[in-house]
């Protein structure tokens, strides 16, 4: 069982442009309504491909009601706490060429008691979990502790726990010294001070993150594919995606995939390689499934080329070291 918990989910409405025009009436060509927030994308993400995963979901207002509904529609196991702010909406807008501008709201204000019961929920929820996932934006003004409380509450009900978030909330995760972090490059970059040039760079950056007490960490990189690298491991996993539609939701996909293989890492990568590749070649924040994977193509290196050039070349994009 993976149990996974977005503090502040959403609702997400996907709209196909042909250009996008500052200035103008766009007539959008296809739209798509999710259930969206990293955590939610992760658990649809296994839920679509048979594994058993359970969401934790603070909901509330006419956009929440819609939340449920999107939820419901799934099949996903959800533990919902009641809050007294509106769920957030958010609009990602594709271009044919598969550029993506994302729209995303701050989301609802979380009470000391919100903040409470839903670390409560999570511990309840995660008593015969193998993972706790915790994963995107803290909601507005909540504090870091939140994330340390979590980590705290999977621990005691016997979990591993992940964290996939960013900026300050990844620095904070740092110090609680997770089993396993998944940043992207930027993110990457930004949390080591590095400029992520090759993939040595990447590697090296990792491994500043381990001394930090991180157990493992996990970089999805792109069009780079992904790099895993604990204590004694170093992998790196390819599959290029010839027709990108939307890179909505694929470092969640990421994400998912090593989950259902964790315990062998060169497994695990393929599988989260597979996974991410399969969700930027679907639209919107569309979760792959069954069909969509193509394990076998992955080129997994257990010894891989350190001297790689990395696409784009990340900067850091914070001053933290």
């Amino acid at each position: 069982m993976i149990v996974t918990v977005t503090p502040n989910p959403s609702v997400d409405r996907t709209v196909g442009v042909d250009g996008l025009e500052r200035g103008e009436v766009l007539r959008t060509s296809a739209q798509q309504l999710d259930p969206g927030g990293k955590g939610i994308n992760v658990a649809r993400a296994l839920h679509a491909n048979g594994h058993p995963t359970r969401a934790v979901v603070p909901f509330g207002g006419a956009s929440g009601a819609q939340l449920m509904a999107l939820l419901d529609d799934t099949g996903l196991e959800v533990v919902a706490v009641p809050i007294a702010g509106s769920v957030r909406s958010n609009i990602t807008i594709v271009e044919p060429d598969g550029t993506v501008t994302k729209l995303n709201e701050p989301g609802p204000a979380l009470s000391d008691e919100e903040l409470t019961r839903l670390v409560a929920a999570t511990g309840q929820a995660s008593q015969d979990a193998d993972w706790l996932v915790i994963c995107g934006s803290l909601p507005p003004g909540t504090s870091v502790q939140l994330l340390h409380d979590l980590v705290a509450a999977g621990r005691a009900a016997g979990a591993r726990v992940a964290i996939d978030t960013s900026e300050e909330a990844l620095l904070a995760a740092l110090d609680a010294q997770p089993d396993l972090v998944k940043p992207n490059a930027e993110e990457l970059a930004g949390a080591t001070g590095r400029s992520l040039a090759t993939l040595s760079d990447a590697a090296d950056a990792a491994r500043q993150l381990l001394a930090r007490g991180v157990g493992a960490v996990l970089a999805s990189l792109g069009p780079d594919g992904a790099l895993y690298v604990d204590a004694d491991t170093c992998v790196h996993a390819l599959l290029p995606v010839t027709t990108p539609r939307s890179t909505v939701g694929a470092g969640d996909s990421t994400l998912a995939g090593f989950l259902t293989a964790s315990e062998h890492p060169s497994a695990g990568l393929r599988a989260a390689v597979a996974y991410g590749a399969a969700a930027v070649s679907l639209p919107g924040s569309q979760v792959p499934g069954p069909g969509d994977l193509h394990l076998d193509a992955v080129e997994v290196h257990t010894d891989p080329d350190r001297a790689r050039r990395l696409a784009g070349a990340p900067r850091p994009v914070s001053s933290h070291a």
